[in-house]
Protein backbone atom coordinates (compact mmCIF):
# COMPACT_ATOMS: atom_id res chain seq x y z
CA UNK A 1 0.00 0.00 0.00
CA UNK A 2 3.10 2.72 0.83
CA UNK A 3 4.75 1.56 -1.85
CA UNK A 4 2.02 2.59 -4.25
CA UNK A 5 1.40 5.74 -2.88
CA UNK A 6 4.63 6.68 -3.23
CA UNK A 7 4.90 5.71 -6.79
CA UNK A 8 1.63 7.79 -6.71
CA UNK A 9 3.33 10.68 -5.41
CA UNK A 10 6.40 10.19 -7.82
CA UNK A 11 4.53 10.29 -11.33
CA UNK A 12 1.88 13.83 -9.64
CA UNK A 13 5.93 15.45 -8.43
CA UNK A 14 7.49 14.69 -12.39
CA UNK A 15 3.90 15.54 -13.95
CA UNK A 16 3.82 19.22 -11.54
CA UNK A 17 7.62 19.46 -12.81
CA UNK A 18 7.04 18.79 -16.91
CA UNK A 19 4.18 21.50 -16.79
CA UNK A 20 6.19 24.29 -14.45
CA UNK A 21 9.11 23.36 -17.51
CA UNK A 22 6.65 23.76 -20.69
CA UNK A 23 5.15 27.02 -18.77
CA UNK A 24 9.25 28.18 -18.40
CA UNK A 25 9.77 27.64 -22.27
CA UNK A 26 6.56 28.88 -23.56
CA UNK A 27 7.01 32.47 -21.40
CA UNK A 28 10.71 32.18 -23.02
CA UNK A 29 9.75 32.15 -26.49
CA UNK A 30 6.97 35.03 -25.96
CA UNK A 31 8.88 37.21 -24.04
CA UNK A 32 11.86 37.13 -26.63
CA UNK A 33 11.10 39.55 -29.50
CA UNK A 34 9.92 41.78 -26.51
CA UNK A 35 13.13 41.78 -25.08
CA UNK A 36 14.92 42.78 -28.63
CA UNK A 37 12.58 45.78 -28.93
CA UNK A 38 13.60 49.34 -27.55
CA UNK A 39 12.06 50.02 -23.84
CA UNK A 40 11.46 53.97 -25.27
CA UNK A 41 8.30 54.29 -25.70
CA UNK A 42 6.85 54.66 -28.95
CA UNK A 43 7.13 58.13 -30.89
CA UNK A 44 3.81 59.21 -33.26
CA UNK A 45 4.39 58.59 -36.87
CA UNK A 46 6.17 61.90 -38.73
CA UNK A 47 7.55 60.05 -41.41
CA UNK A 48 4.81 60.62 -43.63
CA UNK A 49 2.60 63.61 -41.95
CA UNK A 50 3.53 66.25 -43.86
CA UNK A 51 2.67 64.53 -47.16
CA UNK A 52 -0.70 63.54 -45.79
CA UNK A 53 -1.56 66.68 -44.49
CA UNK A 54 -0.90 68.14 -48.21
CA UNK A 55 -4.35 67.63 -50.16
CA UNK A 56 -3.70 65.23 -52.97
CA UNK A 57 -4.52 67.81 -55.20
CA UNK A 58 -1.89 69.61 -54.41
CA UNK A 59 2.00 69.32 -54.68
CA UNK A 60 3.83 67.63 -52.02
CA UNK A 61 5.47 69.60 -49.56
CA UNK A 62 8.85 68.95 -49.79
CA UNK A 63 10.46 71.42 -47.37
CA UNK A 64 14.16 72.79 -47.12
CA UNK A 65 13.64 75.93 -45.52
CA UNK A 66 11.92 78.88 -44.77
CA UNK A 67 11.26 81.52 -47.73
CA UNK A 68 9.97 84.28 -45.95
CA UNK A 69 10.48 84.20 -41.82
CA UNK A 70 11.94 81.83 -39.58
CA UNK A 71 10.04 80.16 -37.29
CA UNK A 72 13.00 78.79 -34.85
CA UNK A 73 16.13 81.08 -33.90
CA UNK A 74 18.74 80.83 -31.67
CA UNK A 75 18.67 83.17 -28.65
CA UNK A 76 19.63 86.79 -29.16
CA UNK A 77 22.58 86.66 -26.87
CA UNK A 78 24.74 83.62 -28.87
CA UNK A 79 26.83 84.49 -31.92
CA UNK A 80 25.75 83.50 -35.08
CA UNK A 81 29.15 81.28 -35.08
CA UNK A 82 27.61 79.26 -31.81
CA UNK A 83 24.08 79.09 -33.42
CA UNK A 84 25.88 77.41 -37.05
CA UNK A 85 27.47 75.27 -34.26
CA UNK A 86 24.32 74.80 -32.65
CA UNK A 87 22.28 73.85 -35.98
CA UNK A 88 25.25 70.90 -36.74
CA UNK A 89 24.28 69.16 -33.77
CA UNK A 90 22.64 66.16 -34.09
CA UNK A 91 19.35 65.72 -36.57
CA UNK A 92 17.87 63.26 -37.76
CA UNK A 93 16.71 62.92 -41.44
CA UNK A 94 13.29 62.22 -42.17
CA UNK A 95 13.17 60.51 -45.48
CA UNK A 96 9.53 60.87 -46.69
CA UNK A 97 9.87 64.90 -46.54
CA UNK A 98 13.58 65.94 -47.28
CA UNK A 99 13.46 67.69 -43.48
CA UNK A 100 16.59 67.64 -41.33
CA UNK A 101 14.95 68.87 -37.62
CA UNK A 102 17.42 68.85 -34.48
CA UNK A 103 16.52 66.36 -32.19
CA UNK A 104 15.65 68.32 -28.81
CA UNK A 105 13.31 67.90 -25.75
CA UNK A 106 9.93 70.61 -25.62
CA UNK A 107 10.99 73.33 -23.66
CA UNK A 108 7.65 73.90 -21.74
CA UNK A 109 6.88 76.82 -19.17
CA UNK A 110 8.39 75.43 -15.85
CA UNK A 111 5.16 75.08 -13.83
CA UNK A 112 3.69 72.14 -12.13
CA UNK A 113 0.99 70.46 -13.76
CA UNK A 114 -2.01 71.10 -11.50
CA UNK A 115 -5.19 68.47 -11.21
CA UNK A 116 -7.19 71.04 -8.51
CA UNK A 117 -10.29 69.64 -7.33
CA UNK A 118 -11.54 68.47 -10.65
CA UNK A 119 -10.96 64.91 -10.26
CA UNK A 120 -9.06 61.96 -11.79
CA UNK A 121 -10.74 62.31 -15.01
CA UNK A 122 -9.37 65.41 -15.87
CA UNK A 123 -6.38 64.81 -14.28
CA UNK A 124 -5.40 61.77 -17.05
CA UNK A 125 -6.66 64.41 -19.72
CA UNK A 126 -4.30 66.87 -19.10
CA UNK A 127 -1.68 64.13 -18.73
CA UNK A 128 -2.86 62.44 -22.34
CA UNK A 129 -2.47 66.26 -23.69
CA UNK A 130 1.11 66.66 -22.57
CA UNK A 131 2.15 63.50 -24.17
CA UNK A 132 0.19 65.13 -27.62
CA UNK A 133 1.44 68.73 -26.56
CA UNK A 134 4.80 67.77 -26.41
CA UNK A 135 4.63 65.99 -29.73
CA UNK A 136 3.19 68.23 -31.67
CA UNK A 137 6.11 71.06 -30.46
CA UNK A 138 8.40 68.39 -31.41
CA UNK A 139 6.69 68.25 -35.18
CA UNK A 140 8.78 69.23 -38.17
CA UNK A 141 6.24 71.84 -39.08
CA UNK A 142 7.60 73.29 -35.52
CA UNK A 143 11.08 72.71 -36.23
CA UNK A 144 12.11 74.14 -39.70
CA UNK A 145 16.02 75.03 -40.40
CA UNK A 146 16.03 78.78 -40.39
CA UNK A 147 19.18 80.62 -41.47
CA UNK A 148 21.22 82.74 -38.63
CA UNK A 149 19.06 86.44 -38.05
CA UNK A 150 21.10 89.20 -39.17
CA UNK A 151 21.75 92.00 -37.35
CA UNK A 152 20.02 94.10 -39.04
CA UNK A 153 16.57 92.11 -38.25
CA UNK A 154 16.79 91.87 -34.34
CA UNK A 155 14.76 94.71 -32.74
CA UNK A 156 17.31 96.10 -29.83
CA UNK A 157 21.31 95.97 -29.85
CA UNK A 158 23.29 95.88 -27.05
CA UNK A 159 25.26 98.56 -26.99
CA UNK A 160 29.16 98.56 -27.39
CA UNK A 161 31.96 97.95 -24.20
CA UNK A 162 31.81 101.50 -22.37
CA UNK A 163 34.68 102.96 -21.83
CA UNK A 164 36.06 103.17 -18.61
CA UNK A 165 35.08 107.21 -18.15
CA UNK A 166 31.55 106.16 -19.74
CA UNK A 167 31.16 102.71 -17.49
CA UNK A 168 28.95 104.41 -14.61
CA UNK A 169 26.25 105.02 -17.22
CA UNK A 170 26.82 101.78 -19.09
CA UNK A 171 26.05 99.52 -15.78
CA UNK A 172 22.50 100.77 -15.87
CA UNK A 173 22.83 101.04 -12.16
CA UNK A 174 19.87 102.37 -9.52
CA UNK A 175 20.01 103.13 -6.05
CA UNK A 176 17.57 105.70 -5.80
CA UNK A 177 14.69 103.51 -5.29
CA UNK A 178 14.96 100.85 -2.03
CA UNK A 179 12.15 98.66 -3.55
CA UNK A 180 14.31 98.02 -6.48
CA UNK A 181 18.01 96.13 -7.03
CA UNK A 182 21.04 96.96 -7.97
CA UNK A 183 21.37 96.04 -11.65
CA UNK A 184 24.39 95.20 -12.64
CA UNK A 185 23.92 94.77 -15.89
CA UNK A 186 26.70 94.78 -19.20
CA UNK A 187 26.58 93.03 -22.61
CA UNK A 188 27.17 89.61 -21.51
CA UNK A 189 23.28 87.97 -21.27
CA UNK A 190 24.02 86.46 -18.00
CA UNK A 191 23.81 89.64 -16.48
CA UNK A 192 20.39 90.26 -17.78
CA UNK A 193 16.65 89.72 -16.51
CA UNK A 194 14.20 87.57 -18.30
CA UNK A 195 12.62 90.72 -18.97
CA UNK A 196 15.59 91.97 -20.84
CA UNK A 197 16.26 89.08 -22.51
CA UNK A 198 12.98 88.68 -24.02
CA UNK A 199 13.43 92.02 -25.28
CA UNK A 200 16.80 91.46 -27.02
CA UNK A 201 15.13 88.42 -28.31
CA UNK A 202 12.48 89.89 -30.33
CA UNK A 203 13.30 89.88 -34.07
CA UNK A 204 12.02 90.49 -37.36
CA UNK A 205 9.60 87.91 -37.87
CA UNK A 206 8.74 86.61 -34.14
CA UNK A 207 9.04 88.39 -30.24
CA UNK A 208 10.25 85.08 -28.96
CA UNK A 209 11.91 81.93 -30.64
CA UNK A 210 10.39 77.99 -30.68
CA UNK A 211 11.99 77.16 -27.95
CA UNK A 212 13.36 80.00 -25.51
CA UNK A 213 15.29 79.00 -22.94
CA UNK A 214 14.45 81.98 -21.13
CA UNK A 215 10.50 81.46 -21.41
CA UNK A 216 10.92 79.51 -18.12
CA UNK A 217 12.68 82.39 -16.01
CA UNK A 218 10.37 84.56 -17.74
CA UNK A 219 6.98 83.20 -16.80
CA UNK A 220 8.43 82.71 -13.03
CA UNK A 221 9.29 85.83 -12.80
CA UNK A 222 5.47 87.16 -13.69
CA UNK A 223 3.91 84.45 -11.48
CA UNK A 224 6.30 85.08 -8.42
CA UNK A 225 8.45 88.16 -7.96
CA UNK A 226 7.44 90.86 -5.78
CA UNK A 227 5.33 93.40 -6.38
CA UNK A 228 6.94 96.84 -5.80
CA UNK A 229 4.71 99.14 -7.98
CA UNK A 230 1.48 99.95 -9.29
CA UNK A 231 -0.30 102.27 -11.35
CA UNK A 232 -3.11 102.85 -13.78
CA UNK A 233 -2.41 102.27 -17.79
CA UNK A 234 -4.11 105.43 -19.36
CA UNK A 235 -5.90 105.03 -22.64
CA UNK A 236 -7.90 101.72 -22.86
CA UNK A 237 -11.65 101.47 -22.08
CA UNK A 238 -11.17 99.50 -18.74
CA UNK A 239 -9.53 99.27 -15.64
CA UNK A 240 -5.49 98.08 -16.59
CA UNK A 241 -2.53 98.54 -14.39
CA UNK A 242 1.12 98.08 -15.38
CA UNK A 243 2.91 96.66 -12.29
CA UNK A 244 6.76 96.87 -11.65
CA UNK A 245 9.23 93.93 -10.52
CA UNK A 246 12.53 94.94 -8.43
CA UNK A 247 14.42 93.65 -10.71
CA UNK A 248 12.90 97.24 -13.28
CA UNK A 249 10.89 94.56 -14.86
CA UNK A 250 7.09 95.51 -15.74
CA UNK A 251 3.79 93.73 -16.64
CA UNK A 252 0.48 94.43 -17.68
CA UNK A 253 -2.65 93.52 -15.41
CA UNK A 254 -5.94 92.68 -16.09
CA UNK A 255 -8.68 91.61 -13.21
CA UNK A 256 -10.72 89.38 -13.02
CA UNK A 257 -14.36 90.39 -14.26
CA UNK A 258 -16.45 87.26 -14.78
CA UNK A 259 -16.33 83.31 -13.74
CA UNK A 260 -14.72 81.35 -16.32
CA UNK A 261 -17.64 79.51 -17.17
CA UNK A 262 -20.17 82.45 -17.54
CA UNK A 263 -20.65 83.13 -21.33
CA UNK A 264 -21.19 86.52 -22.65
CA UNK A 265 -25.05 87.93 -22.69
CA UNK A 266 -26.41 87.31 -26.23
CA UNK A 267 -27.90 90.49 -25.88
CA UNK A 268 -24.75 92.52 -24.79
CA UNK A 269 -23.22 94.29 -28.41
CA UNK A 270 -19.29 93.03 -29.00
CA UNK A 271 -18.21 96.60 -27.65
CA UNK A 272 -20.08 96.78 -24.55
CA UNK A 273 -18.35 93.21 -23.02
CA UNK A 274 -16.10 93.11 -20.59
CA UNK A 275 -12.42 92.29 -20.86
CA UNK A 276 -11.29 88.73 -19.25
CA UNK A 277 -7.74 87.72 -17.61
CA UNK A 278 -8.23 84.26 -18.58
CA UNK A 279 -8.68 84.97 -22.08
CA UNK A 280 -5.26 87.30 -21.72
CA UNK A 281 -3.64 83.88 -20.63
CA UNK A 282 -5.64 81.19 -23.07
CA UNK A 283 -5.14 83.68 -26.18
CA UNK A 284 -1.15 83.73 -25.27
CA UNK A 285 -1.32 79.41 -25.41
CA UNK A 286 -3.36 79.20 -28.38
CA UNK A 287 -0.88 81.66 -30.31
CA UNK A 288 1.72 79.79 -29.24
CA UNK A 289 0.41 76.17 -29.95
CA UNK A 290 -0.42 77.39 -33.55
CA UNK A 291 3.05 78.21 -33.85
CA UNK A 292 2.80 82.51 -34.63
CA UNK A 293 4.88 83.67 -30.90
CA UNK A 294 3.03 86.88 -31.83
CA UNK A 295 1.53 87.67 -27.88
CA UNK A 296 3.67 88.62 -25.68
CA UNK A 297 3.84 85.56 -22.75
CA UNK A 298 1.17 86.11 -20.25
CA UNK A 299 0.79 84.19 -16.95
CA UNK A 300 -2.19 84.04 -14.46
CA UNK A 301 -1.67 84.84 -10.63
CA UNK A 302 -3.26 85.12 -7.35
CA UNK A 303 -2.66 89.10 -6.60
CA UNK A 304 -3.11 90.56 -2.78
CA UNK A 305 -5.61 93.67 -3.76
CA UNK A 306 -4.05 95.65 0.14
CA UNK A 307 -0.24 94.18 -0.17
CA UNK A 308 0.36 94.22 -4.03
CA UNK A 309 -1.47 97.02 -5.51
CA UNK A 310 -3.23 99.61 -2.04
CA UNK A 311 0.03 99.50 -0.48
CA UNK A 312 2.53 99.99 -3.69
CA UNK A 313 0.62 102.04 -5.62
CA UNK A 314 1.80 105.90 -6.00
CA UNK A 315 -1.12 106.60 -8.36
CA UNK A 316 -3.69 108.72 -6.23
CA UNK A 317 -6.62 108.54 -8.65
CA UNK A 318 -6.28 105.06 -7.98
CA UNK A 319 -6.00 104.79 -4.56
CA UNK A 320 -8.93 106.86 -3.50
CA UNK A 321 -10.52 104.37 -4.94
CA UNK A 322 -10.29 101.50 -2.92
CA UNK A 323 -13.31 100.72 -0.50
CA UNK A 324 -14.47 97.56 1.54
CA UNK A 325 -17.75 95.67 0.37
CA UNK A 326 -20.52 94.94 2.37
CA UNK A 327 -19.53 91.05 2.67
CA UNK A 328 -15.79 92.92 3.75
CA UNK A 329 -14.09 91.88 0.57
CA UNK A 330 -11.29 94.65 -0.73
CA UNK A 331 -12.37 96.29 -3.80
CA UNK A 332 -11.30 99.04 -6.14
CA UNK A 333 -12.56 100.94 -9.62
CA UNK A 334 -9.98 103.12 -10.84
CA UNK A 335 -10.70 105.72 -13.60
CA UNK A 336 -11.08 104.41 -17.08
CA UNK A 337 -13.69 105.23 -20.06
CA UNK A 338 -16.07 102.51 -19.56
CA UNK A 339 -16.88 100.06 -16.24
CA UNK A 340 -14.69 102.26 -13.74
CA UNK A 341 -16.95 102.78 -11.27
CA UNK A 342 -18.52 101.50 -8.06
CA UNK A 343 -21.34 99.33 -9.77
CA UNK A 344 -18.18 97.63 -11.46
CA UNK A 345 -16.00 97.32 -8.87
CA UNK A 346 -12.83 94.92 -9.17
CA UNK A 347 -13.10 92.40 -5.35
CA UNK A 348 -10.84 90.50 -4.09
CA UNK A 349 -11.79 87.60 -1.74
CA UNK A 350 -11.39 89.08 0.70
CA UNK A 351 -8.12 90.29 -0.52
CA UNK A 352 -6.97 87.64 -3.30
CA UNK A 353 -7.84 88.43 -6.79
CA UNK A 354 -7.37 86.66 -9.93
CA UNK A 355 -5.03 88.47 -12.88
CA UNK A 356 -3.27 88.20 -15.97
CA UNK A 357 0.28 89.96 -15.98
CA UNK A 358 1.16 89.71 -19.40
CA UNK A 359 5.00 90.93 -19.97
CA UNK A 360 5.17 94.51 -21.19
CA UNK A 361 6.94 94.89 -25.06
CA UNK A 362 9.77 97.52 -25.07
CA UNK A 363 9.10 101.08 -24.37
CA UNK A 364 8.38 102.99 -26.98
CA UNK A 365 11.34 105.72 -26.94
CA UNK A 366 13.18 102.54 -27.71
CA UNK A 367 10.97 100.56 -30.01
CA UNK A 368 8.53 102.70 -31.70
CA UNK A 369 5.33 100.50 -33.34
CA UNK A 370 3.09 101.67 -35.62
CA UNK A 371 -1.02 101.32 -34.80
CA UNK A 372 -2.69 100.00 -38.34
CA UNK A 373 -6.72 100.33 -38.51
CA UNK A 374 -7.97 97.16 -39.66
CA UNK A 375 -9.63 96.83 -43.09
CA UNK A 376 -12.33 94.60 -41.31
CA UNK A 377 -12.81 96.91 -38.44
CA UNK A 378 -16.16 96.56 -37.45
CA UNK A 379 -18.71 99.92 -37.71
CA UNK A 380 -18.91 99.89 -33.69
CA UNK A 381 -22.45 101.14 -34.41
CA UNK A 382 -25.93 99.33 -33.15
CA UNK A 383 -26.93 99.99 -36.53
CA UNK A 384 -24.52 100.85 -39.14
CA UNK A 385 -22.18 98.19 -41.38
CA UNK A 386 -18.73 98.73 -42.41
CA UNK A 387 -17.82 98.42 -45.73
CA UNK A 388 -16.78 94.70 -45.63
CA UNK A 389 -19.84 93.34 -44.81
CA UNK A 390 -22.00 94.94 -48.15
CA UNK A 391 -18.97 95.00 -50.40
CA UNK A 392 -18.52 91.49 -51.78
CA UNK A 393 -15.69 92.47 -54.12
CA UNK A 394 -14.31 94.55 -50.82
CA UNK A 395 -10.90 92.08 -51.01
CA UNK A 396 -10.02 93.51 -54.43
CA UNK A 397 -9.91 97.09 -53.03
CA UNK A 398 -7.86 96.21 -49.83
CA UNK A 399 -5.13 94.46 -51.87
CA UNK A 400 -4.89 97.25 -54.21
CA UNK A 401 -3.84 99.77 -51.07
CA UNK A 402 -0.71 99.55 -49.67
CA UNK A 403 0.92 97.75 -47.48
CA UNK A 404 -1.41 94.63 -48.31
CA UNK A 405 -0.63 95.44 -52.22
CA UNK A 406 3.16 93.56 -51.47
CA UNK A 407 4.60 91.22 -49.00
CA UNK A 408 3.55 89.31 -46.52
CA UNK A 409 0.90 91.89 -44.76
CA UNK A 410 -2.09 89.86 -46.27
CA UNK A 411 -1.06 86.54 -45.06
CA UNK A 412 -0.13 88.04 -42.07
CA UNK A 413 -3.65 89.42 -41.08
CA UNK A 414 -5.49 86.26 -41.74
CA UNK A 415 -3.13 84.36 -39.82
CA UNK A 416 -4.28 87.29 -36.94
CA UNK A 417 -8.32 86.46 -38.70
CA UNK A 418 -7.94 82.93 -37.78
CA UNK A 419 -6.62 83.59 -34.24
CA UNK A 420 -9.90 85.72 -34.03
CA UNK A 421 -11.94 83.59 -35.17
CA UNK A 422 -10.99 80.39 -32.97
CA UNK A 423 -11.25 82.61 -29.98
CA UNK A 424 -14.11 84.38 -30.92
CA UNK A 425 -12.32 87.81 -30.59
CA UNK A 426 -14.67 90.39 -32.61
CA UNK A 427 -12.92 93.26 -31.00
CA UNK A 428 -10.21 93.46 -33.01
CA UNK A 429 -10.01 97.24 -34.90
CA UNK A 430 -6.45 97.76 -34.88
CA UNK A 431 -2.66 95.67 -34.99
CA UNK A 432 0.78 97.01 -34.75
CA UNK A 433 4.13 96.29 -35.97
CA UNK A 434 7.58 97.26 -34.89
CA UNK A 435 8.22 100.51 -37.41
CA UNK A 436 12.56 99.49 -37.37
CA UNK A 437 11.28 96.63 -39.47
CA UNK A 438 8.64 98.61 -41.83
CA UNK A 439 5.96 96.47 -43.67
CA UNK A 440 8.31 93.46 -43.91
CA UNK A 441 7.48 92.03 -40.89
CA UNK A 442 5.28 90.11 -38.06
CA UNK A 443 1.69 91.44 -36.74
CA UNK A 444 2.23 92.12 -33.06
CA UNK A 445 -1.16 90.66 -31.70
CA UNK A 446 -2.49 92.72 -28.37
CA UNK A 447 -5.74 93.04 -26.76
CA UNK A 448 -7.31 89.75 -26.65
CA UNK A 449 -8.86 90.43 -23.66
CA UNK A 450 -12.83 90.13 -25.22
CA UNK A 451 -11.78 86.29 -26.73
CA UNK A 452 -13.80 83.56 -25.17
CA UNK A 453 -16.75 84.87 -23.98
CA UNK A 454 -18.87 82.37 -25.85
CA UNK A 455 -18.53 78.82 -26.92
CA UNK A 456 -22.28 78.12 -27.73
CA UNK A 457 -22.09 80.42 -30.71
CA UNK A 458 -19.62 80.63 -33.44
CA UNK A 459 -19.29 84.13 -35.26
CA UNK A 460 -18.62 83.71 -39.08
CA UNK A 461 -18.11 86.98 -39.65
CA UNK A 462 -14.89 86.98 -38.41
CA UNK A 463 -13.69 85.28 -40.81
CA UNK A 464 -14.58 87.29 -43.75
CA UNK A 465 -11.30 87.99 -44.63
CA UNK A 466 -10.49 84.54 -45.34
CA UNK A 467 -13.70 83.85 -47.13
CA UNK A 468 -13.23 87.21 -49.38
CA UNK A 469 -9.77 87.06 -50.76
CA UNK A 470 -9.09 83.29 -50.36
CA UNK A 471 -5.40 83.37 -49.28
CA UNK A 472 -3.44 81.76 -46.51
CA UNK A 473 0.04 80.62 -45.81
CA UNK A 474 0.67 77.59 -46.60
CA UNK A 475 2.65 76.62 -43.28
CA UNK A 476 -0.62 77.97 -41.19
CA UNK A 477 -2.72 75.21 -43.30
CA UNK A 478 -0.54 72.42 -42.55
CA UNK A 479 -0.37 73.55 -38.83
CA UNK A 480 -4.24 73.77 -38.84
CA UNK A 481 -4.63 70.34 -40.72
CA UNK A 482 -2.30 68.77 -37.61
CA UNK A 483 -4.15 70.01 -35.27
CA UNK A 484 -7.38 68.67 -36.42
CA UNK A 485 -6.03 64.76 -36.09
CA UNK A 486 -6.58 63.12 -33.04
CA UNK A 487 -2.84 62.56 -32.07
CA UNK A 488 -2.60 66.90 -32.06
CA UNK A 489 -6.01 67.44 -31.00
CA UNK A 490 -6.49 71.37 -30.69
CA UNK A 491 -8.28 70.79 -27.95
CA UNK A 492 -6.04 68.34 -26.19
CA UNK A 493 -2.51 70.50 -26.53
CA UNK A 494 -4.81 73.87 -24.88
CA UNK A 495 -6.23 71.70 -22.28
CA UNK A 496 -2.43 70.20 -21.69
CA UNK A 497 -0.54 74.04 -22.37
CA UNK A 498 -3.17 75.39 -19.92
CA UNK A 499 -2.73 73.48 -17.27
CA UNK A 500 0.89 74.94 -16.80
CA UNK A 501 -0.25 78.19 -16.06
CA UNK A 502 -0.34 79.12 -12.03
CA UNK A 503 -4.05 79.39 -11.71
CA UNK A 504 -4.79 75.97 -13.29
CA UNK A 505 -4.65 74.79 -9.71
CA UNK A 506 -8.00 77.55 -8.92
CA UNK A 507 -9.94 76.09 -12.24
CA UNK A 508 -9.04 75.67 -15.17
CA UNK A 509 -8.32 78.34 -17.69
CA UNK A 510 -10.90 77.35 -20.17
CA UNK A 511 -13.83 75.34 -19.80
CA UNK A 512 -14.39 71.83 -21.32
CA UNK A 513 -17.42 73.91 -23.73
CA UNK A 514 -14.57 76.56 -24.69
CA UNK A 515 -12.51 73.81 -25.82
CA UNK A 516 -14.27 71.84 -27.58
CA UNK A 517 -15.85 74.81 -29.27
CA UNK A 518 -12.04 74.97 -30.47
CA UNK A 519 -12.36 71.95 -32.19
CA UNK A 520 -15.73 73.06 -33.88
CA UNK A 521 -14.19 76.11 -35.29
CA UNK A 522 -10.95 74.67 -36.13
CA UNK A 523 -13.11 72.52 -38.63
CA UNK A 524 -14.69 75.56 -40.08
CA UNK A 525 -11.79 77.30 -40.70
CA UNK A 526 -10.38 74.02 -42.97
CA UNK A 527 -13.48 74.10 -44.51
CA UNK A 528 -13.13 77.51 -45.57
CA UNK A 529 -10.48 77.31 -47.09
CA UNK A 530 -11.41 73.94 -49.33
CA UNK A 531 -14.17 75.65 -50.52
CA UNK A 532 -11.57 78.62 -51.74
CA UNK A 533 -9.80 76.08 -53.44
CA UNK A 534 -12.46 74.19 -55.00
CA UNK A 535 -13.89 77.53 -56.07
CA UNK A 536 -10.59 78.34 -57.64
CA UNK A 537 -10.69 74.96 -59.21
CA UNK A 538 -13.54 75.56 -61.04
CA UNK A 539 -12.57 78.76 -61.98
CA UNK A 540 -9.53 77.19 -64.07
CA UNK A 541 -7.14 78.93 -62.04
CA UNK A 542 -3.92 77.80 -60.43
CA UNK A 543 -3.59 77.05 -56.90
CA UNK A 544 -3.19 80.55 -55.55
CA UNK A 545 -4.92 80.08 -51.96
CA UNK A 546 -1.67 78.92 -50.67
CA UNK A 547 0.65 81.28 -49.91
CA UNK A 548 3.71 78.98 -50.48
CA UNK A 549 6.37 80.31 -47.13
CA UNK A 550 7.85 76.63 -47.76
CA UNK A 551 11.33 76.80 -49.82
Amino acid sequence: MMLHMRCRSRTICLSLAFITISLHLLLALVSLPIYHQSCDPPLPPRTHILRDLAHTNYTSVGISGLAEPPTDTTQRDSSNKDANKDAKGHVQTLSGVGISVKESKYASVDMPVNVGRYGTNRAESVESGLTKLEALFDHPLYNMPAPPIPEEDWLLKVQPKAKASEKSSQMWVSASQADYVDGQWNSSSNSHPPWLRFHLGISRWQLYPHRDPNMDALTQQLATHRIVSAVQKSGGTQLKLVMSFPNYGQAMFKPMKQERDEETNSDLYYFSDFERHNAEIAAFHLDRVLGYRRIPPVVGRLVDVVKEIKDVTTDRKLARTFFTSPVGNVCFYGQCSYYCSTEHAVCGRPRDLEASLAVMLPDLSLAVRRSWRSPWRRSYSRSKLAKWESEPDYCSTVTKTPPFNKGTRLVDFIDLVILDFLMSNMDRHHYETFEKFGNNTFLVHLDNGRAFGRHSKDEPSILAPLEQCCRIRRTTWLRLRLLSLPQYRLSDVMRASLSHDPLHSVAPLLSEPHLAALDRRLKTVLETVSRCQKRQSEDGGDDGVLYDDIA
